[in-house]
C-alpha cells in the first residue's frame, strides 16, 4: 500500500513542476519584449555580451553553490564550442539584429520555426528520415510565415524594415536549429568510460564560450562608437534576460524534463509565442489582428503536427 504522505508529496512535486513550466513560458515569452527594449537602445554584440556576461556569472555561481562546477573535458569542450557559437554567438547575434527591426510578437511566432529546421537538419546530420506529416507540418508552417510577412497587423513599423527582422529571426532559429544537433550527438553518446553530457551542462558551458565568440565584437562596437550609460528600461531587460530567462528559466525547465519528461514538458513552450503576442499588446502597445491570429494557428499548429510524427515535441527556444 502506498503511503498517503508520499503521495501528497509526488502530486505537490509534480504540481510544482506543472507551475514552473508555466511561468518559464510566461518568462520566455515576455523576454521577446525584453530584447525588442534592448534593441532599440544597446548595440546588437554589446547587448548580447552584456546579457550573457550576467547570465554566465550567475550560472557558475549556481555550480558553485550547489557544488557542481567540474570544468569540461577536451571532448566536451569541442562540443560546447560549436554549441556556443551557433546557440549564443549566431543565434544572440540575429536575434538582437531581428528585435531591432521587428514587433515582439511577430518574432515570438517566427521563433516556432526553430524544431522545424532542427528536423530538417537532422535528415542530413543524424540520418533521419522525411515523413509525410513533417513535410505538410513544414507547408502549413510557412503559409503562416507568408501571412504574417505580408499582413502583419503591426504596420506601425515599415515593412521592409519589419521583414528583414522577421528574416534576422528566422535565422537566428536555424542557427539554434545547428547547436540542437550537436547538443543530441553530445547527450547521447560518449566514449567508453564517459558519461553523455547533461543538457544543463552544455546549456552552461556553451553560454561561456559563446561570451568568448561575442567578446570581439564587443570590443568592437565599444571602440567604434561613443559609450552611453543604459536606460532603466535597458538595464531591466538585460537583467530580465540574463538572470530569467536564460538562468532560472533553463534550470527549471531541465527540472521539468527530469521529473515529467521531456515530451510533457516541451508542450509548455508552444504556450510561448501566445504570452509573446500578449506581451508585446500590453507592454509596448503592438496590434492586434485576424492575420496574427491565423499565423500563430498556422505555424504553432505545423511545428506540433510535425513533431507529433515522432510521438514527442521538440522545444522551441526562448529568446
Amino acid at each position: 500500500m502506498i503511503d498517503s504522505s508520499q503521495t501528497l508529496r509526488h502530486y505537490v512535486q509534480h504540481l510544482t513542476v506543472h507551475l514552473r513550466l508555466v511561468t518559464v513560458a510566461v518568462i520566455w515569452g515576455v523576454g521577446w519584449v525584453a530584447g525588442r527594449v534592448l534593441a532599440q537602445e544597446i548595440p546588437t554584440f554589446t547587448a548580447a555580451w552584456l546579457r550573457y556576461l550576467v547570465a554566465v556569472l550567475a550560472f557558475i555561481a549556481w555550480l558553485v553553490s550547489t557544488g557542481r562546477l567540474t570544468l569540461p573535458n577536451r571532448r566536451e569542450w569541442r562540443i560546447v564550442a560549436f554549441v556556443g557559437f551557433f546557440s549564443t554567438f549566431l543565434y544572440q547575434v540575429f536575434f538582437m539584429l531581428g528585435m531591432e527591426r521587428t514587433a515582439a510578437g511577430d518574432a515570438s511566432l517566427m521563433i516556432t520555426f526553430n524544431p522545424l529546421f532542427t528536423a530538417i537538419l537532422a535528415i542530413f546530420f543524424l540520418d533521419e528520415k522525411m515523413t509525410t506529416r513533417l513535410g505538410m507540418g513544414i507547408i502549413l508552417a510557412i503559409a503562416g510565415v507568408a501571412i504574417l510577412f505580408l499582413q502583419s497587423p503591426n504596420i506601425d513599423i515599415p515593412d521592409g524594415t519589419r521583414m528583414w527582422g522577421d528574416f534576422f529571426i528566422m535565422l537566428s532559429a536555424l542557427s539554434w536549429s545547428a547547436s540542437a544537433i550537436a547538443m543530441k550527438r553530445g547527450m547521447t553518446s560518449a566514449p567508453d568510460g564517459e558519461t553523455p553530457m547533461s543538457p544543463l551542462r552544455i546549456t552552461v558551458w556553451s553560454s561561456v564560450t559563446g561570451l568568448a565568440f561575442l567578446t570581439p565584437g564587443f570590443i568592437w562596437e565599444g571602440a567604434s562608437s561613443q559609450w552611453a550609460i543604459p536606460s532603466t528600461e535597458a538595464l531591466v531587460a538585460i537583467l530580465f534576460l540574463a538572470i530569467l530567462s536564460t538562468v532560472v528559466s533553463y534550470v527549471w525547465y531541465a527540472e521539468g524534463i527530469r521529473t515529467i519528461g521531456a515530451g510533457p514538458a516541451a508542450l509548455y513552450v508552444y504556450l510561448v509565442p501566445l504570452f509573446g503576442i500578449l506581451s508585446g499588446w500590453i507592454l509596448l502597445d503592438e496590434k492586434l489582428g485576424w492575420s496574427l491570429l491565423l499565423a500563430f494557428v498556422l505555424i504553432v499548429g505545423g511545428v506540433a503536427f510535425a513533431q507529433s510524427a515522432k510521438g514527442d515535441v521538440q522545444a522551441i527556444t526562448v529568446e
